[in-house]
């Protein structure tokens, strides 16, 4: 069954989701749905805005993470745009590593990424890359 990313970010954004079924494979769907929908700092905006009250409405507040939410989205834009496909299962299958571990650790550390500076403001990467 085909993904409708517009029907996911829709449903995100109106916060009509079901936040206990909702996996990390449907905020990549509703992430793609708002790049889509927005420019990307619209996006990132509606996005960040509608995660933050998701997760204090189900009483989850450290959840959130301003950092990751704005790196991950960045990171999947940049994906949409190089990564030819018809479908969000054609992206998935040659961008596996998002749903498959954490991408963002090549670029940041563990203590970084889940530091409470992270969670509240945007944090550049504290690892180089060559």
């Amino acid at each position: 069954m085909a993904t409708n990313i517009n029907s996911v970010a829709n449903n995100f954004e109106a916060r009509t989701i079901d936040v206990a079924n909702f996996k990390h494979i449907d905020h990549i769907a509703a992430a793609c749905g708002l790049l889509l929908k927005y420019d990307f700092e619209e996006a990132v905006y509606y996005y960040a805005r509608t995660l933050r009250r998701l997760t204090a409405e189900a009483g989850a507040t450290r959840k959130f993470n301003v950092t990751v939410t704005i790196a991950f989205l960045g990171l999947i834009k940049e994906r949409m745009t190089t990564t030819p496909h018809e479908t969000f299962e054609e992206f998935m299958a040659v961008n596996t590593d998002l749903v498959t571990k954490n991408p963002l650790l090549q670029w940041y550390s563990t203590k970084r990424l889940n530091s409470d500076m992270a969670r509240n403001t945007f944090l550049l990467p504290d690892k180089l890359v060559s």
